[in-house]
């Protein structure tokens, strides 16, 4: 298993993560493809080495390249990530990231996420951010990401309406359930420690981010960027803004859980840099991504979740699985039961990492019509180890999940997503493309009991 452990001490931004995925190997011509795919002629990436506190480091950039952006809400985004021709792995994180942020936002201005409209040149640099990233991780193989507590600062930042607490409601709200902290500037320090601004898509807090064509304008952006900086407005040297809206989503969608480094053997290290050198201090995100030692069955302990639920309508549960698949459930299924008083019902259950619980079981009691969750700590789970490879089927790519024990192949099964996807395209049965993928993995040579290449 290729983990990626992404250490946000020092604050955490979509261009510092990709600038350290680029640092840690990801092909930059490689990302710009996949930006592309979803935003065509729109953005330039660019990544250039630097110095940060006397570490080297690259700094990423994202070049808008229109005057006048489209306008886009995150229906028009999910729209384009899920038209775009990308793998399907960076497809599913990245509708994950901007959910959760379209969700993060809704709920800081009491309205559904559908009714969230992004500022056009952020909404083009948080695009290019999350797919890069997303891409990113796909090109380096990763299978998991752990990452530290996050910066996220403390003080406040100005914004069209004022002065804005730091962290801003939506680094806030995508930060429930992870561990935080303010982050330190160093002695004597009174500058802005941290800026996150592309020279041409840096847009304030204060620029427009609006609810619905005849809604109010908002004081903060989908990136929370600024081309005079982020620093404390607030006395004692507070360190400011350290984390945006963007990077919190990166890290509380794509990490299994929060920790140290894992054991692991290292074979790649990124440094990515935010815009300001702040004195004494770094101003980077750093990974590490490593190979952790095979096991003949991975064992490691997760929590579940238990609901019981009899008055929901039922269309409804499809909906509610997925969005906690999406929220980073390891899975998510639903029994039917027999309450009290002989009413039919289902038991939801959710497995997920420990550091997730909190927020999967408030998304629990938001979908559904619960008033209580179960918690079960401790839960013991027996995995075998997992890997991916493309066949081609009609000269199309479909992914194969691999489960294999000391290096032999136990299971192989083509990603049904996948599989459902280029049937609709083909305008074929998905039981034919699905029998067809799986004799291509067969042919080469994916079945059980070989051993894995």
């Amino acid at each position: 298993m290729t983990t990626l452990w992404l250490d946000a001490s020092a604050g955490m931004a979509g261009d510092m993560m990709m600038g350290a995925l680029v640092d840690a190997g990801a092909g930059l011509a490689a990302l710009q493809t996949a930006v592309e795919a979803v935003v065509p002629g729109s953005v330039r990436l660019t990544a250039a080495p630097t110095v940060r506190g006397g570490m080297r480091a690259v700094k990423a950039e994202v070049e808008v390249l229109v005057d006048d952006p489209p306008h886009r809400t995150w229906t028009s985004i999910r729209a384009a990530l899920r038209e775009a021709a990308l793998e399907p792995v960076t497809r599913r994180r990245a509708l994950a990231v901007f959910e959760a942020i379209a969700r993060a936002e809704g709920h800081v201005h009491g309205v559904g996420p559908e009714r969230i409209h992004f500022h056009e040149v952020g909404a083009l640099d948080s695009i290019a951010d999350v797919v890069a990233c997303c891409e990113g991780l796909r090109l380096l193989g990763v299978d998991r990401v752990v990452a530290t507590p996050v910066a996220v600062g403390a003080g406040s930042v100005r914004a069209a309406h004022g002065l804005m607490p730091v962290p801003v409601p939506a680094v806030a709200q995508l930060a429930v359930g992870w561990p935080t902290t303010a982050g330190t500037v160093p002695a004597g320090h009174h500058g802005h420690p941290h800026d996150h601004g592309h020279p041409q898509g840096g847009r304030a807090h204060g620029e427009e981010h609006r609810l619905g064509d005849a809604g109010p304008e908002h004081g903060h952006g989908l990136h929370g960027r600024g081309d005079d900086g982020h620093g404390s407005d607030g006395p004692g040297g507070l360190p400011g803004e350290l984390c945006t809206p963007t990077g919190m989503a990166l890290v509380t969608v794509l990490a299994e859980r929060p920790g140290p480094q894992p054991a692991m053997t290292t074979r790649a290290v990124g440094v990515g840099a935010g815009s300001r050198d702040t004195p004494g201090r770094p101003n980077v995100v750093r990974v590490l991504v490593g190979d952790e030692d095979a096991r003949p069955l991975g064992r490691d302990e997760v929590c579940e979740l238990a609901a019981t639920v009899d008055d929901l309508d039922p269309r409804v549960w499809p909906e509610v699985l997925a969005a906690l698949l999406d929220e980073g459930a390891f899975d998510a299924w639903a029994e039917p039961a027999l309450m009290k008083k002989g009413r039919p019902a289902h038991v939801l259950h959710v497995l997920c990492a420990p550091g997730r619980a909190d927020a999967l079981s408030a998304r629990v009691m938001a979908l559904t019509s619960t008033f209580g969750v179960r918690r079960y700590l401790g839960v013991v789970r027996d995995v075998l180890a997992r890997d991916w490879r493309t066949v081609t089927v009609d000269g199309h790519a479909v992914w194969i999940k691999i489960g294999h024990r000391d290096g032999a192949i136990v299971r192989a099964q083509p990603e049904f997503d996948d599989v459902r996807a280029l049937a609709a395209g083909l305008n074929r049965p998905v039981v034919d493309v699905l029998a067809a993928a799986r004799a291509a993995a067969e042919e080469a040579g994916l079945r059980p009991g070989e051993r894995l290449g």
